[in-house]
């Protein structure tokens, strides 16, 4: 099998990758832990030389916005690693597969239940790759630490992962954050930190050729954003059902349920943003998770729904000053979203911005504010 650094200087040599410094640099350090970890295999170079076991390889930890290559990076780690004990997983689904672990040892009186979970994964898994890791919820931030010091530094597991964020972002605000800062700790001392944020933003490659706003409401517009979805996250379309929900954090004590979220796209239905009594710290909060929205099912609006319009005004306002890119699902085009009853006159700026949203350059800039 080929390594994934002659895998990757082939893809620039035949144009289909651009060359990128941040890339490459984390090739070679990708290649490295190829090695380091089929040396110490049975008949491997290490095993040879010492009957002592070698000293264990370091894990990576690549981050950087959204399109950089990351998981192109990752893809190729994983592809062109011959070695059978290799496992690659949604962050979301691993944690998920781990507190059920955990039910279970209690169930089965093991005592603490996170030495044997962490023994049972080591018992298959050399290498863990996650694309991507974030954490959102308490319940994955006050375990992480104990589980990873177990797996990485008592069972020898390597750790391989991406994130659009630095470790020390990592839960930033969370609940209880102070018992996950050891995780942080962990991560900078055990893993090789990689910062990937060149100048070419891969995700538009893969989104160029698709629309944003699909009408009229129906299969073939459904079938649209779907596309876009599997584009965006490197989601198989046949593992669908399996895309992870998630809670939101909207200020300290109120939580906004994502019905489908992972890798910065978040996925929603008018009538769940716009239906309901939900104000700025809402749609806010959105804006500042997701660099991207995939909104479904908007209808044409008229008087009876001035409350729907006023909040659909206020949601794009946050979209398009934090420059998250939006794919709908709409009943007609953003001219004729709105054209009677309160604030129609002011919904006209937000038929420009939508349709500014649209353009080349708007799905161009990255990810947040100008400030």
């Amino acid at each position: 099998m080929t390594g994934l650094l002659a895998r990757y200087e082939k893809l620039i040599a035949s144009g289909e990758l651009r060359a990128d410094p941040d890339q490459r640099r984390a090739a070679v350090r990708l290649d490295r832990l190829q090695k380091e970890l089929l040396a110490e295999q049975p008949g491997g170079l290490l095993s040879q030389l010492f009957s002592r076991k070698p000293e264990r390889p370091q894990g990576v930890y690549m981050w950087g916005g959204v399109g950089r290559g990351k998981s192109m990076l990752m893809d190729l780690f994983h592809e062109t690693l011959d070695l059978e004990g290799k496992r690659r997983a949604h962050f979301h689904a691993f944690m998920q597969d781990v507190h059920r672990m955990m039910r279970e040892a209690r169930e089965g009186r093991h005592g603490d239940p996170i030495p044997h979970v962490a023994r049972t994964i080591a018992e298959d898994v050399r290498v863990l790759a996650f694309d991507e890791m974030v954490v959102n919820n308490s319940a994955d931030a006050m375990i992480m630490s104990r589980l990873f010091t177990q797996l990485i530094c008592e069972r020898d597991v390597a750790v391989v992962t991406t994130s659009n964020r630095p470790p020390r972002d990592l839960y930033k605000d969370g609940l209880n954050r102070e018992h996950f800062l050891p995780f942080i700790d962990l991560v900078q001392a055990e893993l090789d930190v990689l910062g990937l944020n060149g100048p070419t933003d891969y995700r538009l490659d893969r989104i160029g050729d698709l629309a944003t706003w699909h009408t009229p409401l129906g299969h073939e517009a459904t079938a649209k954003v779907r596309e876009a979805f599997f584009r965006l996250t490197d989601f198989e379309p046949e593992d669908a059902d399996n895309v992870p929900s998630g809670e939101l954090k909207v200020g300290e004590s109120r939580t906004l349920h994502v019905p489908k979220m992972t890798k910065g796209v978040a996925v929603f239905s008018f009538k769940r943003l716009c239906g309901e009594a939900r104000g700025a710290p809402d749609f806010l909060a959105i804006a500042r998770e997701f660099h991207t929205v995939i909104i479904v099912g908007i209808p044409r609006m008229g008087p009876e729904r001035r409350n729907e319009a006023a909040r659909f005004v206020t949601l794009i306002d946050a979209l398009y000053e934090h420059r998250v890119k939006l794919f709908a699902t709409a009943a007609a085009t953003p001219e004729d979203l709105y054209r009677a009853g309160d604030g129609s006159f002011e919904f006209e700026r937000t038929v420009s911005r939508l349709n500014e949203m649209q353009s080349d350059e708007y799905m161009a800039m990255g990810h947040g504010t100008e400030e």
